[in-house]
Parts: C-alpha cells; structure tokens; sequence
C-alpha cells in the first residue's frame, strides 16, 4: 500500500472568520460575514466534482480538446438523529467534444473514464464512499 501524508492548517482570523493554509502556502479564506464565499459543505461537493473532474479531464482530453465540459455537484443536506449530513450526492457531466474522429474517441472513452474515476481514482469521492473515520483531538 503506498501512502502520503496530507495536511491543512486552519486559523481563525480577526472578525470570526478562517483561513486554511496547504503545505505549499496556498490559502483559503471562510470569512464570517461573507454570504457569497463557500461553505465547507460547499467545499466538500466542490472537492468531489473537482477531483473526478480533474481525473476526466485529463484522460479524454488526450483524445480531443471538449467542446464543453461541466460537471455540477448536486447533494441534500439532511438533519436527523444521525446528525447533520449529505445524502443523495450525485455528480453530473455534461461534456460535449467536436465532430471528428479524435472527438469520437474522446466520447467513446468518456463512460469508462468516468466509471474509473469513480470506482478507483478520485480520492475525495473514494474516502467518502468508503467512509473513513475521522478523529477529533485536542492538544
């Protein structure tokens, strides 16, 4: 089994809101009083369509440029005894490729690649499909 360790920091920032910051400096920001930034749920869908997206993309687009590709991530948010919750998550392509033989390919392709994506490569939809226990401390 090969492994690699990944790892975010999160801070909370003057006004209540929350900057994460990935081991390469990147950073992202949850501001407090910002209707418009992205939730961590939000995130979440965003991380499992990015990252079947990403491994997609890059599989068909060696066959042809698409003519369109969008992926929309659609989720209900459920509150019960179990605690809050997402079910119901699905992830819709909508891809289009030209008209020539590369673009025929590419098409031809799309099914299994989302399906490969699905059942083996994408990381975020894989840990929450498998359900990976998450373990909270404190230091």
């Amino acid at each position: 089994m090969a492994t690699q360790h990944r790892s975010i920091t999160i801070e909370r920032t003057p006004g209540g809101g929350h900057t994460v910051t990935n081991s390469r400096g990147g950073q992202l920001t949850f501001p407090a009083d910002d209707n418009t930034a992205f939730t961590p749920v939000e995130l979440l869908l965003a991380a499992i369509g990015g990252c079947t997206a990403l491994d997609v993309a890059a599989l068909t687009s060696r066959r042809a440029e698409p003519d369109r590709f969008v992926v929309q991530v659609n989720a209900t948010k459920v509150r019960d005894e179990g605690g809050n919750r997402l079910t119901d998550i699905e992830v819709v392509f909508r891809v289009a490729f030209p008209d020539t033989p590369e673009g025929d390919a590419a098409r031809a392709i799309l099914p299994d690649m989302v399906k490969r994506s699905h059942d083996r490569l994408c990381t975020v939809s894989r840990t929450v499909e498998l359900g990976t226990p998450v373990a909270s401390l404190i230091e």
